[in-house]
């Protein structure tokens, strides 16, 4: 990706822009001390860091409305917060204690809120693709104007239930979006590697559903974006695929030394295109905030993940009563068979 230029004035309020900094900022700052707790063991399992892709999900949720649905892959935490799930909750549940989202049982791969309309992220690459069209389903089924937003990455994009789901979710004219996080590289794998398509979201044309592509560097682009797709779906037309091209900083899980790329590489994303360092510069640039406003901001977000890390250290370790429960979404009823 090229340079940015200098920002130019956007055509958003102030308030939006500072929302979108302080969000994109909370994912940046509660993955990074998420990194820190498992290294000091705290989070067993994978782990799947977002930093540096924060400005996709941040995007789409400004271009979503109440009620809207989203269910994505195993790199979910931005996707949690995002959608306004607690970050108290959420670091509870990413070290397994009685506080989490999934009262400690579901870890950094299974955790769900249905008061926030999150289905979940999903540990089988590409399982959650066709998860996201039933969810769609249902809202046509029930005629209530929602949209489901299915998010799944570039490495997924080449999985045979995706193009499946596809085909079914154009059939029957479903208000899913479909969102690629391409951030270029499948595990280790980058997409000149694995790929001979110029696109992924243009594999669509072969069912009929409509897309672009979006750079998920620029949150801005990110929400107009959405806000086509979503348009699109309301009015009945049915799916559309968004590839949001992105880049993560990190391997792809807290395993993975990332030796397929190089540190230049990396560090040059990170001076050029840096999503949150675009808005922080629209912000003081356009006379929105000056540098203490922005500070402050910094501080109130460390507080708040401090105060998460804090709460999971404190909160207890589920019992092992809870082995029996949450096992079906309801309770049996009458005598055990």
């Amino acid at each position: 990706m090229a340079a940015r230029k200098k920002a130019s004035k956007p055509s958003v309020s102030k308030d939006e822009l500072l929302r979108y900094y302080r969000d994109m900022l909370l994912i940046r700052r509660f993955e990074e001390k998420a990194g820190q707790l498992y290294g000091m063991g705290l989070i067993g399992g994978f782990c799947h860091l977002y930093i540096g892709q924060e400005a996709v999900v941040v995007g789409l949720e400004a271009a979503a409305d109440e009620g809207d649905k989203r269910v994505t892959s195993y790199r979910d935490h931005g996707h949690m917060l995002a959608c306004g799930m607690d970050p108290k909750g959420v670091m509870a549940e990413l070290t397994g204690r009685e506080g989490g989202y999934s009262k400690g049982k579901g870890g950094s791969m299974h955790m769900f809120s249905r008061e926030k309309h999150f289905y979940g992220g999903h540990g089988i690459v590409g399982a959650q693709v066709p998860i996201g069209a039933g969810l769609a389903f249902a809202d046509k089924y029930m005629g209530n104007d929602r949209v489901t937003f299915t998010y799944f990455g570039d490495g997924a994009a080449n999985q045979g239930q995706v193009y499946e789901t596809y085909n079914m979710a154009e059939l029957w004219s479903l208000p899913v979006i479909f969102v690629i996080e391409n951030n270029q590289y499948a595990m280790g794998t980058s997409t000149k590697r694995s790929t001979k398509s110029p696109s992924y979201w243009g594999r669509g044309g072969a069912y009929g559903i409509p897309g672009q592509e979006v750079d998920g560097m620029d949150v801005l682009a990110v929400k107009a974006a959405g806000e086509k797709a979503v348009a699109h779906c309301r009015a009945g037309k049915g799916p559309y695929i968004l590839e949001v091209m992105t880049y993560r900083y990190r391997g792809h899980s807290m395993s993975d030394p990332a030796k397929y790329r190089t540190r230049d590489e990396v560090q040059k994303m990170r001076e050029q295109r840096d999503a949150i360092d675009h808005v922080r510069q629209l912000l003081l640039e356009g006379g929105h905030a000056d540098e203490d406003e922005v500070k402050a901001i910094d501080k109130e977000i460390k507080d708040i993940v401090n105060e998460s890390a804090e709460f999971a250290k404190e909160s207890p370790e589920p019992g092992a009563e809870e082995l029996w429960t949450d096992i079906y979404a309801g309770e049996p009823q009458g005598e055990a068979a």
